[in-house]
């Protein structure tokens, strides 16, 4: 598939959007019960940047989502991509991210993208 981004020495893709300024930066406590981004992502935020200190499970959604422990089990220490927006074909601009611990308390940090 081409591409226009530019690529690294082993001709992979590097993702080469920017930060999003005020209102971009996100952090979320998971703690035993879903929580969620208090503040919407932006409406033209297309990739969100997912980083946790401890092992979550996590769920996109709108301002009423929740997560659980049947969702995508997402590790810690990763710093992982995410697309937000699914184009009109495949579905709608996700505006907020559910995250509920694994096994102990812990952060996520999340990062607008556009």
């Amino acid at each position: 598939m081409p591409t226009l981004l530019p690529k690294d020495a082993d001709n992979n893709p590097i993702p080469a959007l920017r930060l999003r300024g005020t209102g971009g930066a996100h952090t979320i406590a998971a703690t035993a019960s879903s929580a969620r981004n208090s503040t919407a992502f932006n409406a033209e935020t297309q990739v969100v940047s997912v980083y946790a200190t401890g092992p979550v499970y996590l769920k996109f959604g709108n301002s009423a989502v929740t997560a659980a422990n049947t969702d995508h089990y997402f590790p810690e220490g990763v710093y992982y991509d995410f697309a937000v927006t699914g184009g009109e074909v495949k579905g709608p601009h996700y505006t907020h991210l559910a995250v509920l611990r694994f096994a102990s308390d812990c952060t996520v940090y999340i990062s607008e993208k556009e």
